[in-house]
C-alpha cells in the first residue's frame, strides 16, 4: 500500500513505555522531557554519538499536548523538500510515542523541537543532541 514507506522507517515503539508525569516547570524543560520519553519509545532508532556534517532530513515540528500529554496538535513547520517520506514518519513516531508525559504543572504545552534524522533512518533530538561534526 501507499504507507509501507513511511511506515517502515516510523517504526513501532517499544510497548513498554508508559509516560511518567513532567514536573517540569516551563516549556523548555517539557521539551525535554518529551524528548526523553520519544527516545524511550524508539531505543533502536537513535542516533549514538556526532551526526555527519550532511543531515538527510531535519524536521521541524510543533507538538500541543494537554494536561494529561495526550496530542492535541502535531504541525509541521519545516520539513526537507526532497525527503517528504521523512517527515511523514517523523510525524508518524510522535503519534505512536503518545501519549507523552503529562505537563502537569504547565496545564498542557506547546513546544517546537526539531528531528535531525540520518539517512538510515536513526534520529537525534535537538534538545538532546550530541552536536554535529
Amino acid at each position: 500500500g501507499a504507507g509501507e514507506c513511511s511506515d517502515r522507517l516510523a517504526g513501532e515503539p517499544s510497548r513498554h513505555v508508559s509516560a511518567k508525569a513532567s514536573s517540569a516547570a516551563d516549556v523548555r524543560a517539557y521539551r525535554m522531557d518529551a524528548a526523553r520519553h520519544i527516545y524511550a519509545s524508539y531505543p533502536s532508532r537513535i542516533y549514538k554519538g556526532r551526526l555527519p556534517p550532511l543531515i538527510h532530513g531535519v524536521v521541524v515540528v510543533e507538538t500541543t499536548v494537554d494536561a494529561s500529554g495526550h496530542l492535541r496538535d502535531v504541525k509541521v513547520v519545516r520539513g526537507p523538500s526532497h525527503a517528504p517520506d521523512v517527515t511523514v514518519a517523523v510525524v508518524e513516531m510522535i503519534k505512536r510515542a503518545g501519549p507523552l508525559p503529562a505537563p502537569t504543572r504547565l496545564g498542557g504545552a506547546r513546544f517546537t523541537e526539531i528531528w535531525l534524522v540520518h539517512k538510515d533512518g536513526r534520529f537525534q533530538l535537538d534538545a538532546l543532541t550530541e552536536g554535529q561534526d
